[in-house]
């Protein structure tokens, strides 16, 4: 059985308005999206460091970067052939109003569209806006996704 991973050997860059995009997992500050997703964000509130860890490690993430310092970030987990998930897409209060949160998402896309993924999926509670720009639409037969939520189990 052949299996390829692209997550940690693969590099994108881009630049714009003075914004840099990348997807090399080494300039990842990890403290600080920590900070950012455990303290400052519904979806992951007081998220274990461990599990941030874990989950940088497996999967594509994209940082934006302003003056070498990180603004933004987003990760996608995908199987590279299937599916992707776009997931803890997070912009520095300081940095939005910018379109970063809409261009991490377009990035994703296109990196998936790449590999030849079709169907990519997100959660949100409040940027749908943000996300329309990038493509994405409703789920388009929500009656068909069933899901197992542990978040709230001991």
């Amino acid at each position: 059985m052949e299996m390829t991973t692209r997550h940690s050997t693969n590099r994108d860059q881009a630049t714009r308005d003075g914004y840099e995009l990348d997807t090399d997992p080494g300039r990842i500050d990890v403290d600080l999206v920590f900070r950012w997703l455990s303290s400052d964000s519904y979806w992951a509130a007081n998220r274990p460091r461990a599990v941030v860890v874990r989950s940088i490690a497996n999967s594509v993430v994209l940082g934006i970067y302003k003056d070498q310092a990180q603004v933004a970030f987003a990760r996608v987990v995908t199987d590279y052939a299937t599916f992707g998930w776009l997931c803890d897409v997070y912009v520095d209060p300081a940095e939005r109003g910018h379109g970063l949160g809409t261009w991490l998402a377009e990035a994703a896309r296109d990196l998936l569209a790449e590999t030849g993924v079709l169907r990519i999926i997100l959660a949100t509670w409040d940027a749908h806006g943000v996300y329309e720009k990038a493509g994405f639409v409703p789920v388009a037969r929500p009656d068909r996704w069933m899901e197992i939520d542990r978040r709230n189990t001991p």
